[in-house]
Formats: structure tokens, sequence, C-alpha cells
């Protein structure tokens, strides 16, 4: 019998640790390279904000995917959306629309009656019709699929009288949810970590509307306007510097690295990782 016993108890203290590894599920990292090829955003000279996005989102991207404690998505890669977001595009479009405007009535009803208060903010360029369905449908597949973070990867830019010309402003800024919004509190938390990361290395935007580098916005879709992201779905929109400063090619990608590797610490230091 104490024979049976011993067996039994070696067996428990071999698999069940196993097992418990093994049912930590995976942190959900969603990756978000602003604007496409069809609508790529901001431009200085030949240099468009869509490919910029999408370089450093690489980047991210293969850094995160290295750590097992990480599943990572990403909308765009260099053939275009994914086989996973253009199908998700097409056959929910519908659905989409439905998400869309649901929690346009559901927030206006919550404006007539007082339970949310309108807030002005850093002035958009208003997202195209196709644009704005795709951002509600990521965030619907992010509810759906119970994303952990959704980073979105933008540069910044201000109106210039051509677009080979220089602006004034410089530095980065990170959008967040205004305190309002279901996800605001743990989306303003990962945010403050990145931003840690990256002002080691980059100014703050001196544009005086992103003053202080973290700015709450209640009509950015990324954020998730109208209530369409979950409570437990952060979501951040990093403008990582104006376009016309990365001219220089060399400084370009060395920034993409530095940005990346910035982003990543940030993220691990806000879910509690070690590198």
């Amino acid at each position: 019998m104490k024979k049976i016993l011993f067996l039994f108890f070696i067996l428990i203290f071999t698999f069940v640790p196993v097992f418990f590894v093994n049912a930590v599920e995976p942190i959900k990292i969603l990756l978000v390279p602003g604007h496409d090829d069809e609508i790529w955003g901001a431009q200085y000279g030949n240099l468009k904000e869509a490919d910029m996005n999408l370089r450093l989102a690489t980047d991210i991207f293969n850094i995160l995917k290295k750590d097992k404690k990480f599943k990572v998505f990403i909308t765009r890669d260099k053939n275009g959306y994914t086989k996973e977001f253009s199908n998700y595009f097409t056959n929910e479009r519908e659905k989409i629309i439905e998400f869309k405007n649901f929690a346009k009535i559901k927030t206006q009803k919550e404006i007539s009656d007082g339970s949310f208060v309108e807030k002005s903010g850093v002035p958009h360029i208003a997202a195209s019709e196709d644009m704005a369905i795709k951002l509600y449908g990521i965030n619907k597949w992010a509810n759906e699929n119970k994303i952990d973070a959704v980073i979105h990867i933008h540069f910044n830019d201000y109106p210039r009288k051509t677009k080979w010309q220089m602006g004034k402003y410089k530095g980065f800024a990170i959008y967040i949810p205004e305190e309002q919004m279901l996800n605001s509190k743990e989306s303003t938390t990962l945010a403050k970590k990145i931003f840690t990361q990256l002002k080691k290395k980059y100014t703050i935007s001196n544009y005086e509307k992103e003053l202080g580098g973290l700015i709450q916005d209640q009509q950015l879709i990324a954020l998730g306007s109208k209530g369409t992201l979950n409570e437990k779905v952060k979501s951040v929109l990093i403008e990582y510097g104006y376009i016309y400063r990365f001219g220089n090619k060399i400084m370009r990608f060395k920034a993409y690295n530095n940005m990346a590797n910035a982003t990543v610490k940030g993220i691990k230091n806000y879910f509690s990782i070690t590198p």
C-alpha cells in the first residue's frame, strides 16, 4: 500500500506542474499598423506613413513572437491585410456595420441622459467610411478573440504647404481612452509603461495640444470610441514622431529598431514580464 501511495505522489508531482504551465494562456497582443496601401496617411516627399507604420509594427511583431508568453497578431503584412482580417472584413461587414450603428445609438442615449459627457480633444482627420468600418471591425474582432492589448502604430503629421516641406513640430505622443471610457484605466497604465521607455531616447511632442505626451481621447475608433472595446481590452495609439523628421534612411531604420525595443519593453513591464 505504501509503495502504491509513493508512486501516486510521484505521478502527481511530475505531471501537475506541467498541467498548470500548459494551462496558462499566452498574453494576446494585436498590432495595428495604421492606414494601408490605399489610404496611406501622412506623407513626406516619397515617404508614406503606412509603409513606416508597417515596418515598425513588423519589428515589434518579430520581437514579441520570440517570447512564448505572448500570442501576437497583426492586421497587415507586406502583402496587405492578413488573410484572417481580410476575410473578417468581407464576411462580417454587415455585422460590423450593425455593431457600429448600435454603439452610436447607445452613446447618443448616454449623452442625452447625462451618463456620458462629451469632451473636445485634439482634432483628427475623419476616417473614410471604408476605413472606419475596418477600425470598428478590428474592435469587434478584438472583443471576440479576448485580446489583452491592441497597439496602434502611427507617425504624426501637421498641415504643410507641400508634402516636401518640413514642419515645425517634433516628438512622440501616446493617445489613450478618455477616463469615462470602459477600457480607460488599464489602457492608461499600459501607455505609461510604454511612454517611460520611449522618452528615454525620444522627445515628447511639442505640439501644444499634445504637451505632456499622454493624450486622452474620446473620438478615436482605435481606442474604443462609443464603447466599442470591452473593459479588458487595453488599447493605445502611439504617434512615434512627425513623419518629416525621418527623411534620413539610416536614421529612420535605427529609429525603427529603438522604437520597437522600447515598445516591447513597455509592454513586458506592464504585464510584469522580465526580459
